[in-house]
């Protein structure tokens, strides 16, 4: 990830959208915008804590539940699938004012999302797996077509973060798992005493 730009904070004013952002692109050159939430210092490196500028989107596709054939479950799909769908759900969600992009990291949307309702959200198990225990909550924003399948465009309910760490040109480079690992003890220990 190499960082594209980077503004500067207005002292003067406060709010969400004063707070200085990195863009970070990956290496089919997509970008993702991300707020800097904080930033912490680890054994003399910067590490950043963002979070994107828009708002994340997951697609999913419905498929029948082996236990119960009246029951559906929501599955992910592959990077190539999404490619094959982009365009169609794009135009769903540009119904709603809405504009997918395909950012680097993750897919988000752009445009002012709906309320969340009790209709509309989602609980979705993430697996049994040790790292995935527990369950995520979505707002469904759409479902439609395409080629017989039904899918699922959703917007988590919680924020996505991510961790980056400042590197020797001073650009910003997003943290593989294992160097999160290596480091997570120490920066939620900052995050922790900070919020005290």
């Amino acid at each position: 990830m190499t960082k594209q730009n980077m503004d500067e904070e207005d002292p003067g004013m406060e709010g969400e959208e004063d707070l200085p952002t990195v863009n970070l692109s990956d290496e089919a050159g997509r970008s993702l915008l991300c707020y800097i939430e904080n930033s912490m210092e680890v054994e003399g490196e910067e590490y950043l804590l963002l979070r994107p500028v828009d708002s994340p989107i997951e697609i999913f596709a419905w498929e029948a539940d082996d236990e119960d054939e009246d029951e559906e479950t929501l599955v992910d799909i592959e990077d190539d699938e999404i490619d094959d769908i982009f365009s169609t759900a794009r135009a769903v969600l540009a119904e709603q004012d809405l504009t997918l992009n395909r950012a680097a990291l993750t897919l988000t949307v752009s445009g002012d999302l709906p309320e969340p309702t009790e209709e509309d959200t989602i609980t979705l198990d993430l697996g049994e797996d040790e790292a995935l225990v527990g369950s995520e909550e979505f707002q469904l924003l759409a479902n439609f077509f395409y080629e017989e399948q039904e899918y699922a465009i959703c917007t988590p309910l919680e924020p996505i973060l991510f961790f980056a760490r400042m590197n020797g040109d001073g650009e910003p480079e997003l943290l593989s798992p294992e160097e999160f690992q290596a480091v997570r003890s120490q920066l939620e220990d900052q995050l922790f005493s900070e919020l005290e």
